[in-house]
């Protein structure tokens, strides 16, 4: 447990909890980010390789790319309430639990109204309302948790700029793809558009290697190390 200020522990606890909090949000969020990049343009295929027109021709895609975007914010919400939970007093918890029974009240409503207004689409939006505000939750205790430390692990929110400008082509690149190519043409239509796709992920992975140094060297060390000590 950290229910102490950053402060009370000691330079190297400290400093690590931070790296570590700061390299996790940053990967959870690439992650999510990449997910909701392509889910735009490929679930609509996905949907139509795996269960056909059935599944495809409704209101499967729509709910599926709003669906890639609430990913992402379970990702981030799993990273920012585990710190939370962890450096919490049993106090703080105590309270907590009071923020969770009025979200989970202002859920219940944000639910039945857009519900009643998009449908299955504003169940998942008001999905996302709710995990956004637990998000908000968690990184302003965050915020407050490392005030006045020389660390600051919220910086894993800010992914590189070469890195965001490779996922807005992305974006638009397949999109464009899924307009020309997807997804009522033949297969040979469905392979060039999977392939725009592969291209777009393969540029996004080389600019996550080369801009964000410190996530691939964390995953080297980290990650990857532990799993290389369990399989010997």
């Amino acid at each position: 447990s950290l229910s102490l200020s950053p402060l009370s522990l000691s330079q190297e606890d400290a400093a690590m909890a931070a790296e570590v909090l700061e390299s996790l949000l940053k990967l959870v969020l690439l992650i999510g980010l990449i997910i909701t990049v392509f889910g735009q343009a490929y679930s609509h295929l996905a949907l139509d390789l795996y269960g056909g027109p059935l599944l495809s021709s409704g209101t499967g895609p729509v709910l599926l790319r709003w669906y890639s975007g609430y990913v992402l914010l379970l990702a981030l919400n799993g990273v920012t309430e585990c710190f939370v939970f962890a450096a919490m007093s049993k106090e703080e918890v105590d309270r907590y639990n009071l923020v969770m029974l009025a979200l989970s009240v202002s859920f219940l409503c944000l639910s039945y109204l857009l519900t009643g207004w998009q449908g299955s689409v504003g169940f998942i939006l008001a999905n996302c309302l709710n995990m956004g505000l637990r998000i908000a939750h968690s990184l302003h205790y965050i915020h407050r948790y490392f005030l006045g430390s020389p660390w600051g692990p919220l910086r894993g929110l800010r992914p590189s700029p070469a890195l965001l400008l490779c996922l807005a082509l992305s974006a638009v690149l397949t999109r464009v793809s899924e307009a020309a190519l997807c997804c009522d043409s033949g297969w040979l239509w469905h392979l060039a558009h999977v392939a725009v796709g592969a291209v777009c992920l393969l540029a996004v992975l080389v600019a996550v290697v080369l801009s964000e140094t410190q996530l691939v060297l964390f995953i080297r060390t980290q990650l990857l190390s532990r799993y290389a000590k369990k399989d010997t």
